[in-house]
């Protein structure tokens, strides 16, 4: 099977998180030299494969068979994917089918290796996350076969294929702090405690605040306000609690911690509750690193340009790979229509994701 093969019946699963609607049994049988194992946790579907080639590093290749729901807009089917003007139109193509489609080939077609390829696939990465990749990881510690270096095929790529790499991802807390006052009457404001007036001034301790300055890997950690309400939707009723929201991507400059002792700080002498969850942890790979150092060349070969070394965006199943100790890189195809209508992506970009994938192999 060609590649623009693959990549078309890729597409075509309708594989809408946690499911992966077969594809996993037909990557199975493509890949009939790897041995495959299923995962599958809590209604989620995994797939491991492996070829051991020699006594060498264990590489692996990891990604999602799942995609977001379509919605609205469509010019056309979005599981039945069109080629036009040289561009593929689907859900997924960019999210993340183009990589799973470059990988499969590029492992695939590979005959020497001087370790261990393998390839970790789910079907939770689009969701909770909880049942997918971090499962799979848990199970080879357990076997204690666990990669020693993965490329996560997540589209990193900006404004040319090639451009950018993730070395590392932010982490990303969560918080509620609500504040608690006395209701009552506009009129006599004496007798009430409005939990508005009581935080006015403390607000702007908080939005926009930078726990830390940054450094060469990551921006500053930002507190972000994404909620802020009270009240009844009345005139002449103070409210009883102010509830705010918000968001911090975090550095490995700053922890969960640090955050907590600061709005506390900030919070001090009213009545307040804070609540902070930390849904992903920050990490970053050296540059030196042997999987940034060979993917690096392999790009800068098969596309001729020097992708910059990012760590922005959200986060991804690569924070699993780094909690495990594995040395994790992440590159792909650009990511302008990604989770959007029309989402597609350029036939040439999955031909050269191969290739850059193929000479890794080669050269690693």
């Amino acid at each position: 099977m060609n590649t623009q093969d693959l990549f078309f019946k890729l597409l075509r699963y309708h594989s809408l998180t946690p499911k992966d609607d077969g594809a996993f049994e037909f990557i199975t049988t493509y890949l009939d030299d790897f041995t495959a194992q299923r995962i599958d946790i809590g209604g989620v579907k995994n797939l491991f494969l492996y070829k051991k080639f020699g006594e060498g590093d264990r590489l692996c290749f990891a990604g999602h068979i799942d995609v977001v729901p379509a919605g609205e807009g469509w010019l056309s089917d979005p599981f039945e994917p069109i080629l036009k003007d040289g561009f593929v139109y689907a859900r997924g193509t960019q999210d993340m089918k183009s990589g799973v489609c470059a990988m499969l080939q590029a492992c695939k077609n590979t005959k020497n290796f001087h370790g261990t390829l393998c390839l970790i696939l789910t079907s939770d990465e689009e969701g909770d996350g909880k049942c997918g990749t971090i499962e799979v990881l848990r199970y080879l510690e357990t076997q204690n076969f666990l990669p020693h270096f993965a490329i996560v095929a997540e589209p990193t790529s900006e404004t040319i294929f090639g451009d950018a790499i993730k070395i590392g991802r932010r982490g990303s807390i969560n918080g509620v702090l609500e504040v608690f006052g006395l209701q009552g009457h506009a009129a006599y404001p004496a007798k009430a405690k409005n939990p508005i007036h009581l935080f006015a001034s403390r607000l702007a301790m908080l939005a926009g605040y930078d726990f830390d300055d940054g450094d060469a890997n990551f921006e500053p950690s930002k507190l972000v306000i994404t909620d802020l309400r009270s009240g009844m939707e009345v005139t002449n009723v103070t409210p009883n609690t102010l509830k705010m929201m918000f968001n911090v991507r975090n550095s490995t400059k700053t922890s969960k911690k640090d955050i907590e002792a600061y709005i506390q700080k900030v919070c001090d002498g009213l009545d307040f509750r804070l609540t902070l969850s930390q849904s992903a942890l920050p990490f970053v790979t050296s540059s030196k690193n042997k999987i940034v150092r060979k993917l690096c060349q392999s790009i800068e070969k098969v596309l001729t340009c020097k992708p910059k070394k990012s760590t922005a965006g959200g986060t991804s199943d690569a924070r699993f790979m780094a909690s495990f100790g594995v040395h994790v890189v992440e590159f792909g195809v650009r990511n302008d229509t990604i989770h959007a209508p029309n989402e597609r992506c350029s036939l040439q970009e999955v031909y050269d994701l191969e290739k850059v994938f193929t000479d890794l192999i080669k050269n690693f």
